[in-house]
This record gives structure tokens, C-alpha cells and sequence, in this order.
């Protein structure tokens, strides 16, 4: 019997996570099921780097099989490089869940799909990579959901497929339905010459090609993928889309190039870039582009994000003074006891000033405020409490931009108020001009302590005594 964790199916007496070799020797991770209700949808998970990349590659998909190419194993490994890549195969294609001609499901379904998967692979916020069909899903699931999507990448997407005023190049019913009963009731690799013409160059590729179409899809499958999303059109949630998004142009595809440009023109954060090529599979004729493309992209986005994660704080750190003494004086049993009074005062103040806890190391405490005001005095007032139990803490406050990582916080800014706090005396305050200058007019007072440099901090700094009222 199977038993399922965090969504994925493990099999008793076997690890959880393992690597397994296909055919030709070529590692591939462990396909997992992400389960949306009873329908199961498989996914890999390759990489470990810092940004999470979803891969959803339309028309024709097997996360099985995949590693069985050569190309496409090394494009899935390239992208690894930079992210922690999920390669999964949405319903109806490949691993995942199959579905009948008689019972199509809704793209709302793919999209509930898509956020399963996402859960069962501890997505926060991943990047979206689809190609071909899905983006029909990714568009939909960015605009409902951009708090679940740090980038969108399409790779020949589309608004429609159907032909009108608005979109020239697309197809009419009929000619939208003659082309399904062509690709799927007819040989293989006629699609496969037509529009992958890299990976037929003999007859072994094309082997393989065609056992790629055989295991992805079934031909009825493939009929009633082609009427639904024949039937959709996307273009009225396009300027809802908000998160970063990158289109990629396939510059021999005349289809690609109307609707790639169609896509940047009305999603608002987008970008086009093109990329050489007519293939519909990015891994099949360019990759190396279509991976530099991403990658820069990705890169971009993750800067972009670090400035906006920059916040103005004020800081403070605090250290019990002669903690090395203490500790002799009580043993460390007393020293423990006295450390857990001590933090158990200083949290009542933070909670009291709207203090954030940022880390406690040994006897210190690091926290953040918003505003400076609060930050002084919770200082002070943590001065003055901890007295009774026989110590005494040097405090150093300064405000400037932060940097929010990972729910912590960064920066010079950081920097600056350790080396201030550092300088402090027993039971004394003190701030960066920074900090005194934000607090006219608050009733706080403050002596002069005189310039100083502090260690790792270009410059001189000012620096202030805040004095007891």
C-alpha cells in the first residue's frame, strides 16, 4: 500500500527522495503526485537554487520520458543550474491524471490543479514557465493568484487561437477543427516535421518522437484538449496580470511573432524578447538562448524584489554588560535563570514600544521599530528595568533603509547600529544623528558623544547619548 506525504507517493521501505536512471543511464529525480481531490498529477522537483521554477510544457508532456532525450534532459538540467526546478505534466497529459473525451475538465480545473501541485512541492512563490496550451493555464492562474507568482515566462502562448478583427492570424471553427482531426487522428510525425523540424533529423529522433506523442497523449485526449482550448480566449484578464513577465518570440514562427507581440502589448509588466527559432519545444532547436533568456530574466526579477524589500527602521541591539563575570559570579544554572528574566523583560518592553524581535544572541537582543520615537524609549526603558536583577545593558540605535531577507533584516543600516550599540557604557543609550534628527520635537534628549569610525562603516559618524528625562 501507498502512503502519501506532503503530496507525494512514497512506497514503504523506500527513501522518500531518491534518483533513479532511465533507459540510456541518464539520472531523472523521482516523479511525486500532487493530488487535486482523487485526481493525481505528477511532478519532479530537480535543483536546489535560490528561486522556485515551474515548468509547464504544453502540446505533448511526460515527466518520465523526458530525460530519455538528450536535449531535453540538458535543457531541464540547465535550467536546475539557477532554481529548484518542478517539471510537471498537466491533467491530461503524460503521468498525471488522464480524462476522457465525454468529460473534458474546465481550464478552472487545471488552475486548481496548478496550485495543488504548488503545494505538494512547498511552492511559496514560484516563477511560471509555460509553453504552447499552457499558457492558457499560467495567464489565468497569475492574474487570479499573483500572490502565489513571482514571474510569468511564456514560450509560444497565445490569447486565442480564433480567428476576428483583433486577431487576424488565428484560425475560424473550421479550420480550428480540421487542424485537431489532422494532428490527432494522423500519423505523428507529421506534427513532429512540421513544427519540431530540429528533432527529425533521422530516423532514430524520430523514433523517438513519435513514442513521446504515444506516451503523452491519447488521440481522443488530444481532440478534446484542442475544442477547449480552442474554445478559450484569455485576452480579458491580460491587463490584470500584474507580476513580472518575460515573452518569448520565436522569430521564424509568422503565428508566434502576432501573438507573442499581442501578449507584451497588453500584459502590462511584460517584456518581449525574441529567440531564434520555429520549434515548438524551447529545448528542441536554441536552447542555450531560451535558458540565457530565462536566467537573466529570473535574475532581474530577484533584484528587482530586493529593492523593493528595502524598508526604513530603526534598529536597536542590546548586550548585558560583564555577562563573562556573571556567569562566574552565578554559575550557569544562575546565569541561565537571570538570562531568561532578562529576555523576559526585554520581550514585555518590545511588545509595549511595537518592537520586532529580530534574533537574540547569548545575552543581546536585535530588534527593528518603525518608528525611532519608540525605539529610544524602549531602550531606556529596558535600561532602567533590568537593574533590579543585578545587571546592566549598553544599547546602540540607529534608522535607515533595511533590507528584508527571508523575514529578517539586512544591511549597512544593521551594521551601523551594532557598532553604536557596541560603544555604549553600562546603562547608557546611544543613537546615530540619524536617529536624533528623526525625533524632534518628541521630548527626548541627547548629549554629544563626537564623531567616530565604525568598524566596516565608510565614513564618520555622529553619534548621541540619549539623557534621562
Amino acid at each position: 500500500m501507498e502512503s502519501s506525504v506532503r503530496g507525494q507517493v512514497t512506497v514503504p521501505g523506500l527513501p522518500s527522495k531518491r534518483v533513479v536512471r532511465d533507459d540510456v543511464g541518464v539520472e531523472q529525480p523521482e516523479t511525486r503526485y500532487a493530488w487535486n481531490g482523487d485526481d493525481s498529477l505528477a511532478y519532479q522537483v530537480v535543483g536546489d537554487g535560490p528561486v522556485d521554477l515551474v515548468y509547464l510544457q504544453g502540446v505533448l508532456s511526460n515527466v518520465v520520458l523526458n530525460w530519455e532525450h538528450a536535449a531535453c534532459a540538458r535543457f531541464l538540467r540547465q535550467l536546475s543550474r539557477f532554481s529548484r526546478l518542478i517539471v510537471t505534466d498537466r491533467r491530461g497529459l503524460g503521468c498525471s491524471e488522464r480524462f476522457t473525451p465525454a468529460d473534458i475538465p474546465p481550464i478552472e480545473t487545471l488552475v486548481d490543479d496548478l496550485r495543488a501541485v504548488l503545494d505538494a512541492a512547498e511552492c511559496e512563490r514560484p516563477a511560471l514557465c509555460a509553453t504552447g496550451d499552457c499558457g492558457f493555464i499560467a495567464m489565468p492562474f497569475a492574474a487570479t493568484y499573483p500572490d502565489r507568482v513571482a514571474a510569468l515566462i511564456l514560450y509560444d502562448a497565445d490569447p486565442t487561437w480564433r480567428k476576428s478583427d483583433e486577431i487576424p492570424w488565428g484560425r475560424t471553427d473550421e479550420e480550428l477543427e480540421e487542424t485537431s482531426e489532422r494532428i490527432c487522428r494522423g500519423p505523428p510525425e507529421e506534427w513532429w516535421r512540421r513544427h519540431n523540424p530540429s528533432l527529425t533529423a533521422d530516423e532514430r529522433e524520430l523514433a523517438w518522437c513519435i513514442k513521446y506523442s504515444r506516451v503523452s497523449v491519447t488521440p481522443g485526449g488530444c481532440l478534446a484538449d484542442g475544442w477547449r482550448f480552442g474554445q478559450t480566449d484569455v485576452r480579458g484578464i491580460l491587463a490584470t496580470i500584474q507580476v513580472p513577465t518575460l515573452v518569448l518570440c520565436r522569430t521564424e514562427d509568422p503565428w508566434d511573432v502576432q501573438a507573442g507581440g499581442y501578449l507584451a502589448s497588453r500584459i502590462r509588466t511584460a517584456r518581449l524578447v525574441d529567440v531564434p527559432g520555429v520549434d515548438y519545444f524551447p529545448w528542441a532547436a536554441h536552447p542555450d538562448a531560451v535558458v540565457r533568456e530565462v536566467e537573466r530574466f529570473l535574475a532581474s526579477v530577484r533584484a528587482e524584489e530586493a529593492d523593493l524589500d528595502r524598508v526604513l527602521a530603526t534598529v536597536l541591539f542590546t548586550d548585558i554588560v560583564g555577562s563573562t563575570e556573571k556567569v562566574a559570579e552565578l554559575g550557569d544554572a544562575g546565569w541561565r535563570d537571570l538570562v531568561e528574566s532578562h529576555h523576559s523583560t526585554v520581550r514585555a518592553l518590545l511588545a509595549r514600544y511595537r518592537g520586532r524581535e529580530i534574533d537574540t544572541a547569548g545575552d543581546g537582543f536585535f530588534a527593528s521599530f518603525d518608528g525611532p520615537a519608540r525605539a529610544v524609549r524602549c531602550a531606556e526603558a529596558a535600561a532602567e528595568a533590568v537593574r533590579p536583577l543585578g545587571i546592566e545593558v549598553r544599547a546602540g540605535l540607529h534608522t535607515g533603509e533595511v533590507e528584508m531577507i527571508g523575514g529578517k533584516v539586512g544591511g549597512i543600516a544593521v551594521s551601523i547600529g551594532a557598532r553604536i550599540g557596541a560603544m555604549a557604557s553600562p546603562s547608557e543609550v546611544l543613537v546615530s544623528q540619524t536617529v536624533k534628527d528623526l525625533v524632534a520635537g518628541s521630548g527626548l534628549e541627547f548629549e554629544d558623544r563626537g564623531e567616530h569610525v565604525l568598524t566596516g562603516v565608510p565614513g564618520a559618524w555622529r553619534v548621541f547619548a540619549a539623557t534621562p528625562q
